[in-house]
């Protein structure tokens, strides 16, 4: 099995703290974008499954979207790559339960709490709360209570959190900061993005590049997070930007309904040929007659996807089309994202303004975190600049 240093860390973390191995350890991590956190730790996890008979390990994250692309996904990578743990299970993932069983009785399980009140049933030797910042403190603390051996943590720290406020720097707590440079199985392409914002914003530097805590500031849009889409939607329709190897091909569902526009990810991938991108758009069910707006700098992409039947058009984009477009969304207010919108969320997070040395913002966006708003920008200057409206069932 393939290991970093943070798999190696989290395994014995008693020799990088001063904490009491005969007592539970509160493992932090914080780091980074690409530095392996989540990965590094359900490797851990299944050792530990393995090597304890009878444990129950939990897998906590804000919701079930979360946790299907984030550790759920990783685990059935890890599965798929190393034979002893394929050996040690009883069976494969089961979608039914969110859980993985193993010969000697123990079980990984992956859910999610929406109260502190549902966070009191049931009793785990080991906690691992994924992407901590989207948990709420009443209810890690619950799941804390009932947990007898180890806890891990992590998050990206684009700000401080309960994790500061209430358990780094106490004695039974672990914490390690990690970036891209502990993950020597990280693509030379991720690295060139991520060394890319050291230019383009110090803070999303100082955050996603080196794991140290900060505090995003200047949103570009104002946003808020939805259980679903709308039944019905005005000016509906899809956006598209195409990308390819650093940066991912997004599909996005725009509408608005009742003066406010609402939004969901369908696509958020790397590596798509335009076959790809044909393949999915039909598995997710989007009609050919259905409108997409994509970006006009890549014409031969537009005119292939055409090929295949799809009622897509070049975004109408001129010298201001960024600014342009993005007042457009705002005259709207606050954008309404879906709460399975996992990558959109993110950006809507860290999309900022750029500032000057001193503070000062600027009438111009951070060229980062910005793909899903890209895509929604193309169907904000195909459908709101010229006036399209539909009143059609939505499907989300």
């Amino acid at each position: 099995m393939n290991t970093t240093s943070l798999f190696r860390w989290n395994k014995t973390p008693e020799l990088f703290a001063n904490v009491d191995p005969s007592k539970k350890v509160i493992c932090i991590n914080q780091g980074g974008t690409a530095a392996g956190k989540t990965y590094a730790i359900m490797q851990v996890l299944f050792v530990l499954a393995i090597e304890n008979e009878g444990w129950i390990i939990t897998v906590v994250g804000q919701d079930y979207p979360n946790l299907a692309k984030g550790s759920i996904r990783d685990s059935e990578k890890i599965v798929s790559e190393t034979p002893f743990i394929l050996a040690s299970l009883d069976g494969q993932f089961n979608k039914s339960t969110k859980s993985y069983k193993f010969n000697n009785g123990s079980l990984i399980e992956f859910t999610s709490y929406q109260t502190s009140q549902d966070a009191k049933n049931g009793k785990r030797q080991v906690l691992f709360v994924n992407e901590a910042n989207g948990v709420h403190w009443d209810i890690f603390n619950e799941l804390n209570l009932r947990t007898s051996k180890k806890v891990f943590i992590d998050y990206n720290p684009n700000q401080e959190f309960w994790a500061h406020e209430k358990l780094i720097g106490q004695p039974q707590t672990a914490y390690f900061i990690s970036n891209f440079m502990h993950n020597h199985f990280v693509s030379q392409s991720i690295v060139d993005g991520i060394l890319a914002l050291k230019e383009k914003d110090p803070m999303l530097w100082r955050v996603y590049g080196l794991g140290q805590t900060g505090k995003i500031e200047g949103a570009v849009f104002d946003y808020r997070i939805v259980d679903q889409m709308p039944t019905h939607l005005d000016k509906y329709g899809f956006g598209m930007d195409f990308g390819f190897t650093n940066d991912p091909t997004t599909l996005v569902e725009c509408g608005v309904s009742e003066g406010e526009i609402f939004v969901r990810e369908v696509i958020y991938q790397t590596g798509l040929t335009n076959r790809d991108i044909n393949n999915l758009l039909k598995e997710f069910g989007i009609r050919k007659q259905d409108t997409i707006f994509a970006d006009s700098a890549d014409p031969k992409s537009i005119a292939e996807l055409k090929m295949y039947g799809w009622n897509i058009h070049p975004a109408d984009k001129g010298a201001d089309s960024v600014a342009y477009s993005i007042n457009l969304i705002k005259q709207f207010g606050k954008v309404n994202i879906s709460k399975q919108s996992i990558n959109w969320i993110k950006e809507a997070q860290n999309y900022k303004w750029k500032e000057t040395k001193d503070g000062r913002k600027l009438p111009q966006p951070v060229d980062a975190f910005n793909h899903a708003w890209d895509a929604c920008r193309y169907w904000a200057l195909g459908m709101l600049k010229k006036g399209h409206s539909k009143n059609i069932l939505a499907y989300g």
